[in-house]
């Protein structure tokens, strides 16, 4: 019997076009693979909206972020768990790109120096729309799953329910949620297929998962790309119907202390 076959490492192919942005419909094409997280990132507009995956610094597409960053794009509205802790999206407000962040952890708790973000939105320089942990998750998935809105009770009496219908049933207050959607997501994984079917380690799933199914052109940098077949389809956690591009991207250290 034939010893069992080792996962080739693939070679970057044909870049799949940006179809989601803009535009509607999801790219077919079987070449996913782009060579740098540079051309990855290619094609993304001013304007565009902009989901981020990781929670922290678990699932943090940080190499796709910083292509972000020399593309010099602009206006961005991002969606992410959290902004300047432990992540590199602190690094957009340099540049002053975002315009509008979606989070539910943007502030540091402790008094230690404060994030670019921080600064910038305390001047009143970039919007922020706080969103409960659970309540961005579930969001995230709906705009996925095609649901426009969903009631929740976290929140109702406080600032977060403002601006927010409210019903009431059984003697409890509920706030209407909508759903959340982007133009693009820039996600994390850790192993992937030429055809995108990816795989991820541990707590890196996080929002990387949901927010692969919420926006109209996925891009990820993995660990490791592999032939198509040796990953067993049990094991995988997102299909690569999803996924519009892949970089394999060697694994930047995180910097607490900038």
């Amino acid at each position: 019997m034939a010893p069992p076959r080792s996962p080739a490492i693939l070679r970057a192919g044909v870049p799949a076009p940006l179809q989601g942005v803009r535009s509607e419909g999801r790219s077919l094409s079987i070449y996913k693979i782009v060579a740098t997280p540079d051309e990855a990132v290619a094609g993304i507009t001013d304007g565009s909206t902009i989901m981020f995956g990781g929670f922290i610094s678990a699932g943090t597409p940080t190499n796709l972020i910083r292509a972000l960053v020399r593309r010099g794009v602009r206006d961005i509205t991002g969606i992410a768990n959290n902004i300047g802790l432990g992540d590199e999206l602190d690094s957009l407000c340099e540049m002053r790109q975002l315009r509008r962040v979606i989070a539910s952890f943007a502030v540091r708790a402790s008094g230690g120096r404060r994030s670019r973000f921080e600064e910038q939105y305390r001047a009143g320089e970039i919007e922020l729309e706080l969103s409960p942990q659970g309540t961005l998750a579930e969001r995230i998935r709906a705009g996925g799953a095609g649901v426009a809105a969903f009631y929740t009770r976290t929140g109702a009496g406080t600032p977060v329910a403002e601006g927010k219908e409210v019903r009431e049933w059984d003697g409890e207050r509920y706030i209407l949620e909508t759903a959340l959607t982007a133009d693009v997501a820039l996600l994390k994984a850790h192993r992937a297929d030429a055809y995108g079917n990816l795989t991820y380690r541990g707590a890196a799933r996080n929002f990387n998962v949901a927010m692969a199914t919420a926006a109209r052109t996925v891009i990820v940098e993995v660990d490791e790309i592999v032939e198509t077949g040796a990953i067993d389809p049990q094991h995988v956690v997102t299909p690569g119907v999803y996924v519009d591009r892949i970089v394999r991207c060697d694994t930047i250290p995180v910097r607490w202390d900038a």
